[in-house]
């Protein structure tokens, strides 16, 4: 596992209650980094995981708010902000897939408005808003936003067409605020094949055997896996901006 001295760094991890998003937050904040810990409101995993690092030493917050709402992420976003006392690293983690199985491709009737609504609005506009809110405290501290992004939105390939359409938008989004943030702010992306962690989207055992088999590396990544990209583009990486580090085992190799 890597490290890099945060140290008075104060970071703002959305969807941190499991996944990705919770091993960021546990490895910002073991690197010593104050964390602010967002997911949903009333979700009792955030409060557990919040104590869970907490007992253990570290220097966490809980931070609840829905990105997809863009009311409660303004406030959500410069609460946090104003309880860190400021804002060094902003990771853009917070995803849904709006769906519990994978809609196939040719199924149009599948993806209704709503699902189209929620997902855009959570993975696509959810980190736009987040950095609309939090761009004067990062233009301040010269910080870091890192989004989330996934091989889907290379590939076009995903738990659905509208998931897919999300983080292509959202690769996209990254190169357009890495220029318009330039230089006071880098912005940059990690993008996720498959992840050994809880998701709302579930494939048929034999469908996700033979996923995992079309990995050169033979493994899902864990967590964090991930969590390592996103602390190495928020903590190093000085001259790096506007790109897209993928994160695969070599599935898109």
């Amino acid at each position: 596992m890597i490290g890099v001295d945060l140290a008075g760094k104060r970071t703002l991890v959305t969807g941190a209650a499991s996944g990705i998003g919770l091993a960021a937050a546990a490895l910002f904040a073991r690197n010593g980094a104050r964390v602010a810990m967002n997911d949903l409101p009333g979700n009792p995993g955030l409060d557990r995981e919040v104590a869970r690092l907490g007992d253990a030493g570290l220097d966490v917050l809980a931070a609840p708010g829905d990105v997809g709402d863009g009311e409660d992420c303004r406030r959500m976003t410069e609460r946090a902000i104003s309880d860190l006392g400021g804002l060094d690293h902003l990771v853009n983690n917070a995803g849904t897939p709006a769906t519990a199985s994978p809609v196939p491709p040719a199924d149009l009737e599948a993806l209704g408005e709503d699902t189209w609504d929620r997902i855009l609005s959570v993975n696509l506009v959810g980190p736009y808003r987040c950095a609309r809110s939090a761009v004067a405290a990062l233009r301040r501290s010269k910080g870091v936003i890192v989004n989330t992004c996934s091989v889907a939105g290379l590939t076009g390939a995903g738990s659905s067409t509208a998931y897919a359409a999300s983080k292509a938008g959202l690769i996209a989004m990254t190169r357009g605020l890495a220029k318009a943030l330039a230089p006071d702010v880098r912005v940059n992306a990690v993008a996720p094949g498959l992840v050994d962690s809880p998701w709302e989207c579930r494939w048929p055992d034999d469908e996700e055997d033979a996923r995992i088999g079309r990995v050169p590396l033979g493994r899902k990544g864990l967590p964090e896996d991930y969590a390592e990209g996103v602390l190495f583009l928020a903590g190093a990486g000085a001259y790096i901006t506007g790109q897209t580090l993928v994160i695969d085992g070599g599935l898109t190799a």
